[in-house]
């Protein structure tokens, strides 16, 4: 998300650093510039105009006229005035349960927004924590909608709840709030049928479904990629159902996220949670400092951190530190893809780490690693331990069994061993010990592991 966004604006900064101060007339340009990339990013006019009015108010400011690194100075504003649209500074996202389960949250929207993806998710959230979920499928018009709420549930191992007989959902819902209360569950996750803002008999409906179960949370789930549109849509749920927050799903396919910057503006209500992938796992708290960083290309440390502690094997990470000094081999190199499949794909992860040069769709191929397993499947135990055994004939053999030329074998032999150079290399600086890599090393590391 935010990728066309990230491009202007870093051409607005860039053109900035070439400036000795910050005057009148150049933040007048930059601040002209900025304007035209939220508006193409389809960003709703009323926000542009209130992000505008507080970048140039801070800008013009004494104390940034006499800066020496104007640049840097115009980020600083540029991303505290995102971080304040998006929830300001002091926004920390919560969703405390209730003292008398079950807590009830009930999920509404329009079609195809992916609300009964998000149930799941959101199921899978608390779930993890060791909380009891149920979901309720209450979407009674899509074809197949209770079906996959059913199997996502299986696959996430959490009950739902469904009724196939029944086309009324205000029932569905009470009686499984009741079966609910029996089964001692601790939350409650209501998916709903998706349906227009301006469709009066359904919106009637769901209002309904709120007003027999009384939910503690109703939240309204939008797709980052109908920009403006997710803006009076959840405008109007809000007006008829009184939402406590919003959902963002599909973040990782929209390149204007329009959607992101307006909504809270346009409610008054926080976004609460992002899906980012369509994994169970690709679902986060909505940080509003971490998504200005986000959005200009600054990285979010924080978040890929959290999220490589919910994967990361602790032991298993400790002795993969220890065989820097000796040397990682094949079944490491399959550890290390694992753990990253778990955690995203690469591209999103590469982005999450700041400092690091600037990573576009097209230069990361994730066919490559599929090769590259492919390639060390086909290795006997032997091979994927000891790269002097990789003989002329073995290669091909190997070559054969993965489907690749013997090049490419050839490649992942030379990959592991430059990879390893490396990190002896950058051990050696810190006096043979596992090193706390900076951005300029990782760099350089994941350069060399091109797989």
């Amino acid at each position: 998300m935010f990728a066309d966004l990230n491009e202007k604006l870093s051409g607005v900064f860039k053109r900035l650093k070439g400036e000795a101060r910050i005057s009148e007339a150049n933040i007048a340009e930059a601040v002209k510039q900025v304007r035209m990339a939220l508006l193409e990013a389809d960003v709703n006019y009323k926000v542009v105009k209130s992000f505008i009015s507080g970048v140039q108010e801070a800008a013009l400011g004494e104390s940034v006229i006499k800066s020496v690194s104007p640049a840097q100075q115009f980020i600083k504003i540029v991303h505290d005035n995102l971080v304040e649209i998006l929830g300001g500074k002091d926004y920390e996202p919560s969703l405390p349960l209730q003292s008398i389960p079950p807590t009830i949250i009930m999920l509404s929207g329009l079609q195809g927004s992916g609300k009964t993806t998000s149930a799941g998710k959101l199921g899978r959230y608390f779930a993890k924590d060791g909380k009891n979920v149920l979901l309720i499928a209450a979407d009674i018009y899509r074809p197949a909608a209770i079906d996959q709420l059913e199997v996502l549930g299986k696959n996430l191992n959490i009950d739902v709840y469904s009724d196939k007989s029944s086309k009324d959902a205000v029932k569905i819902v009470r009686d499984g709030l009741e079966y609910a209360k029996k089964a001692a569950k601790d939350i409650v996750i209501v998916d709903t049928a998706g349906r227009l803002h301006i469709d009066e008999e359904l919106m009637q409906e769901v209002e309904n479904v709120k007003k027999a179960v009384s939910p503690h949370y109703t939240f309204f789930v939008a797709d980052a990629m109908t920009g403006q549109d997710a803006v009076n849509a959840a405008t109007e749920f809000n007006n008829r159902l009184e939402i406590t927050g919003v959902i963002l799903t599909k973040t990782d396919g929209d390149a204007r996220g329009g959607a992101a910057l307006s909504i809270r503006y346009a409610t008054s209500k926080p976004l609460m949670f992002i899906g980012t992938g369509e994994k169970p796992d690709e679902f986060e708290l909505f940080h509003p400092d971490r998504m200005a960083s986000r959005i200009l290309g600054m990285g979010d440390i924080v978040s890929l951190v959290e999220r490589a502690q919910e994967v990361i094997d602790v032991e298993e990470a400790e002795m993969m530190a220890g065989k820097i000094k000796t040397g990682l081999d094949y079944n490491d190199i399959l550890k290390q893809f694992s753990m990253m499949n778990k955690m995203g794909s690469l591209e999103s992860i590469l982005k999450m780490i700041p400092g690091l040069p600037k990573i576009n769709s097209a230069d990361i191929d994730e066919s490559r690693i599929k090769r590259t397993q492919a390639i060390i499947y086909s290795m006997t135990k032997r091979e994927r331990t000891r790269q002097d055994a990789l003989n002329g004939s073995r290669k091909k053999r190997i070559a054969r069994g993965a489907g690749v030329s013997v090049n490419e074998v050839n490649k992942l032999i030379d990959q592991l061993t430059n990879m390893n150079k490396m990190m002896k290399k950058v051990s050696r600086k810190v006096g043979g010990k596992t090193p706390d890599m900076n951005m300029k090393d990782l760099a350089k590391l994941m350069k060399g592991m091109k797989f």
